[in-house]
C-alpha cells in the first residue's frame, strides 16, 4: 500500500512540475514572443496613442468625448453618445471605467425622445438642419466608449473644427482621411474614423 501511495505521489509531483513548466513558463513566454512580432506589439500593449511630444494620450480603442473649454468655440471632433455620460442626452465624455449601452428597444419612448434631443443639440452645434445629422451621431454604441464614428459624422463636424481652429477645411478633411480606416478586407463592415487619433492630429496641427 505504501508503495502504491509513493508511486502515485511521485507521478502527481511529476505532472505538477511538467504542467508548471508548460503553463507557467513555456506558454506565457510563447505568448509574449508572439506579441513581439511586427504589427502585434502595439495592440498587445493596449494600442496606446501618443501626443506630438511623445507622451501617452490614451488608447485608439477607447473614445472619450472631449469637452471644449468654451462650448461656443469647440475645436474638437466628437464621438458617439454614451449611456454612461453625466449629460442626460448622453453627450459628453462617458465613464471609461464602465462599459455599457442604453439597453433600450427601438420603440422605447424615452429613447426616441433622447434621440430627438440629441439631434437638435448636434444640429445646433454644427449649424446644420437636424435632418443632416447622421444616425451614429445620435445613437450610443454598446460599449459607450466607441472611438469610431462614420465618415459622414466626421464630415459634418469639419466646418466647425476648421472655423474654430483656423485651419483650412481642406487641411481638416485631410486629417479626417488620415484617421479613416476602410472596410476590413475591402468588403466587411463600413469605413470608420478614429476620433481619438483625429483629435490628436488636430491638436498637433494647431500647436
Amino acid at each position: 500500500m505504501l508503495t502504491t501511495i509513493a508511486r502515485q505521489s511521485a507521478a502527481a509531483v511529476r505532472v505538477l512540475l511538467v504542467m508548471t513548466l508548460l503553463l507557467g513558463i513555456v506558454h506565457p513566454l510563447g505568448i509574449w514572443l508572439v506579441t513581439r512580432l511586427p504589427g502585434l506589439s502595439g495592440p498587445a500593449e493596449g494600442s496606446v496613442v501618443r501626443a506630438a511630444d511623445g507622451t501617452a494620450a490614451g488608447s485608439s480603442l477607447i473614445g472619450i468625448d472631449p469637452v471644449a473649454a468654451d462650448p461656443a468655440a469647440d475645436p474638437w471632433f466628437h464621438t458617439r453618445p454614451s449611456a454612461t455620460a453625466d449629460d442626460p442626452d448622453g453627450l459628453g465624455p462617458g465613464d471609461a471605467t464602465t462599459s455599457a449601452g442604453a439597453n433600450l428597444g427601438g420603440f422605447d419612448e424615452g429613447l426616441l425622445a433622447t434621440i430627438g434631443s440629441r439631434r437638435e443639440r448636434i444640429a445646433a452645434r454644427e449649424g446644420v438642419d437636424p435632418a443632416a445629422v447622421p444616425v451614429d451621431a445620435v445613437s450610443s454604441s454598446a460599449s459607450g466608449i466607441d472611438p469610431d464614428i462614420s465618415p459622414a459624422y466626421a464630415a459634418l463636424q469639419v466646418p466647425r473644427v476648421a472655423r474654430v481652429t483656423g485651419l483650412p477645411e481642406d487641411a481638416v478633411r485631410a486629417l479626417v482621411a488620415d484617421a479613416t480606416t476602410g472596410r476590413v478586407l475591402g468588403f466587411l463592415g463600413e469605413p470608420t474614423v478614429n476620433v481619438t487619433e483625429l483629435n490628436l492630429s488636430v491638436a498637433a496641427a494647431t500647436g
